[in-house]
């Protein structure tokens, strides 16, 4: 399965990081995996909350009302997180690999093509699965900002995808 998307196709928050002259290959989200923390996190304030609202210790109002705000605040980190997922992608063009990520303070990580010595994925088990992986790649024994991507969906395609843009065929 090739996951080459046609020319254009990003979204504008992706779009003004490209170059006039590159392709847009893969534009894809982080997998929702990524939000498995802050899912489990919303659903045990949640429990915890209702378990706290009928013990003697939340016998006053106002006490039940620091439980249920407390509850909300951790919803709106919830919201927050997803809001962020949402427009934090990962991108193959055919020059580089970009990262962008952040909702008010943007952070876009981007390593060349050309400079990828070494590139492995990695899948834990529930990575396998759930279906995401993460990707390490190296530079000639240089540091880089983009040198793990965790939560990548399809790593078997992407990757595959990303080294027949490295070693492009001869005989193109």
């Amino acid at each position: 399965m090739r996951l080459v998307a046609p020319p254009n196709r990003a979204p504008a928050s992706v779009n003004r990081y490209l170059l006039p002259y590159e392709q847009d290959v893969v534009t894809i989200r982080r997998h929702p995996a990524v939000l498995i923390g802050p899912v489990a996190a919303v659903l045990g304030a949640l429990i915890f909350a209702g378990i706290l609202s009928n013990t003697p210790i939340a016998g006053s109002a106002a006490a039940l009302a620091v439980i249920w705000w407390v509850w909300l605040l951790i919803l709106v980190w919830f919201v927050w997180r997803v809001a962020e997922w949402s427009v934090d992608y990962f991108v193959i063009t055919s020059q580089r690999l970009l990262l962008t990520q952040g909702l008010i303070t943007r952070q876009v990580n981007m390593m060349p093509l050309g400079k990828v010595t070494d590139m492995r994925f990695e899948r834990s088990i529930l990575g396998r699965f759930l279906g995401y992986g993460t990707f390490v790649m190296e530079s000639a024994g240089q540091d880089q900002a983009l040198s793990r991507i965790l939560f990548v969906p399809y790593p078997e395609q992407l990757y595959l995808e990303v080294v027949g843009l490295i070693f492009k065929d001869p005989n193109e």
